[in-house]
């Protein structure tokens, strides 16, 4: 076995050495030189000869050495200088403007026209039916008298679902299910048709539940619930072959407003009657009409708009027709009503902002405009203008970001209100396909 030819050993530089080597770049040569010679000898006849001074001078000698840095007692420097602090007599800072204030969040611009129009012959000037929805594929269906059209926002194409039959027809409402696949569809004869848009095919049809037009549709997964002009609210389980579940009684004139809450426990409803109803799915039978859990009257005319914040729980913001004028907002859980806003017009339709706290709402006459209010302090951001008829109908995109509103003018207007969304983390994928599970209709 051979010796190494290298064996120093590395120094560890956590190890005690025993040297000390100056660093000349940090050491005064010059007030060594003095100390080595002059102040070696200032020293030696101080002690000789001392001098008497007053106690104000020897704190002035004593801050005049501090100034001038002359109380050192080394000579040698083993440390590199601190950097030395560059005072300014006068700051710069006085004669540049100050900065800009820095805000918290960017303003958003809110366009005031519409980014794109699309023509709606046909449409019913109906404040009672529901004629249009934006379902989760990014895909629109309208009810155009008998026809229901779908477009595709994705590739901005255009296709016809549906024409029904004349003693059918006309349509009265249209829903997509959460899948986004599927379409109902409420016809002036009562009934409620179910199509496939991926296959242009038509799945069954709802039967009995309603002795007069379907006016309103609402999902909550596989439910689909239904509201009549008889002023019926009826459940209708879409997996099974009796599909009437259990119905809700309370409206005396026609249901024209239908929303189920984010969470599926609270429904809503608006009549003619304008009278709007909370029902909790806990307390449903299928025995006998539910009762409701609350019951609001304070409205002057029919309440057909109806929106769930998608912020707070148990927030529902509703708006008065013709004579009422009013926007108003219920706490679902204790029944209060929380604020009462007089918008001067007829309130058609409201959209809750799923990115900000803002409501816009769409109305009649006399402006027919659409506004967008700051909630909850309810000032107006934006009054958008177009359209020369009531704004009877509005849907929200997918995103939250574009509107798509339609009018007795026959026009479908979209707009870009609600902005931009911000990046966030993905949603666990759950099964919203309300026919997942099924193999076939028995």
């Amino acid at each position: 076995m051979t010796k190494s030819r290298f064996p120093f050993r590395r120094m560890n530089s956590q190890e005690i050495l025993d040297r000390f080597i100056p660093n000349r770049s940090a050491m005064d040569f010059d007030y060594a030189h003095y100390m080595l010679t002059e102040g070696n000898k200032k020293g030696k006849e101080e002690k000789k000869n001392p001098l008497v001074m007053s106690p104000s001078r020897e704190a002035y000698q004593k801050q005049l050495a501090d100034a001038f840095n002359m109380n050192r007692t080394r000579i040698l420097a083993f440390k590199s200088k601190p950097r030395t602090r560059r005072v300014e007599l006068i700051p710069n800072s006085i004669f540049s403007p100050p900065p800009p204030p820095i805000s918290s969040k960017h303003r958003r611009h809110i366009p005031q026209s519409s980014e794109r129009v699309l023509d709606a012959p046909d449409i019913l000037d109906d404040f009672y039916l529901n004629l249009l929805d934006w379902g989760n594929n990014n895909v629109l269906s309208i009810a155009l008298g008998n026809t229901v059209y779908i477009w595709d926002a994705s590739y901005s194409s255009t296709a016809e679902l549906v024409t029904v039959d004349e003693e059918e027809g006309p349509v009265t409402s249209v829903a997509w299910a959460p899948d986004g696949c599927h379409v109902a569809i409420g016809l002036n004869n009562s009934h409620v048709l179910l199509w496939d848009s991926n296959v242009s095919r038509l799945v069954r049809t709802l039967r009995g539940g309603h002795q007069a037009r379907v006016g309103s549709l609402s999902w909550n997964n596989h439910i689909l619930t239904t509201g009549g002009m008889d002023g019926r609210i009826v459940n209708n389980d879409v997996r099974v072959r009796h599909h009437i579940g259990e119905s809700y009684r309370g409206h005396q004139q026609e249901v024209c407003g239908l929303r189920w809450s984010p969470s599926g426990q609270q429904l809503a409803s608006g009549g003619n009657d304008n009278v709007i109803h909370i029902w909790d799915r806990a307390m449903v039978s299928s025995n006998s009409p539910t009762r409701w859990l609350h019951r609001f009257e304070e409205h002057k005319a029919a309440v057909r708009a109806l929106a769930w914040c998608p912020f707070q729980a148990n927030l529902l913001a509703s708006g008065g027709g013709g004579g009422d004028h009013c926007i108003k907002f219920w706490n679902t859980h204790t029944g209060a009503c929380l604020n009462s806003v007089d918008t001067g017009s007829q309130v058609c339709a409201l959209l809750w902002n799923k990115n900000e706290r803002e409501l816009l709402s769409s109305h009649g006459f006399t402006q027919n405009q659409l506004a967008l209010w700051k909630y909850p302090s309810m000032l107006k951001k934006a009054e958008l203008k177009g359209h020369t008829s009531r704004v009877l109908y509005m849907a929200q995109s997918p995103n939250g970001c574009t509107v798509a509103s339609a009018a007795g003018d026959e026009t479908l207007r979209f707009w870009n209100v609600f902005g931009t969304p911000q990046a966030s983390k993905p949603a666990p994928k759950t099964n919203v396909e309300p026919f997942a599970n099924v193999n076939c209709i028995r």
